[in-house]
């Protein structure tokens, strides 16, 4: 039955292979340099920006906090601030809970 069906041999190893390691890397450096430029970098520059809008925040600036109250800002401390949501109303809130500065007037004027 050998007949119809060939031994297979492995051959040696060839001499210019050296850099299979180097190839065998290539698609986990692919890998890595596509996380970083569609995750890793867009998360840090928002992280960066955020950063930034907390603490330009000022007396009288409208936000939005992240559990979606709106209010305007009355007074900041340095991890706190108190924000005027109503009349007669303020909540006392942390300066990160801050998601959004919005433009002012979006509030209703007292």
């Amino acid at each position: 039955m050998s007949f119809f069906i060939s031994d297979a041999f492995a051959e040696g190893a060839a001499a210019g292979q050296s850099d299979s390691g180097l190839l065998g890397m290539l698609p986990l450096l692919l890998i890595f340099v596509l996380f970083y430029f569609m995750l890793i970098r867009p998360q840090s520059k928002r992280a960066k920006e955020h950063k930034n809008m907390v603490e330009a925040l000022s007396k009288g600036d409208e936000i939005v906090t992240n559990g979606g109250l709106l209010g305007r800002v009355s007074d900041i401390g340095e991890n706190y601030m108190r924000v005027k949501v109503a009349d007669g109303v303020e909540v006392k809130i942390q300066r990160s809970a801050v998601s959004a500065l919005v433009p002012k007037g979006t509030m209703k004027s007292e």
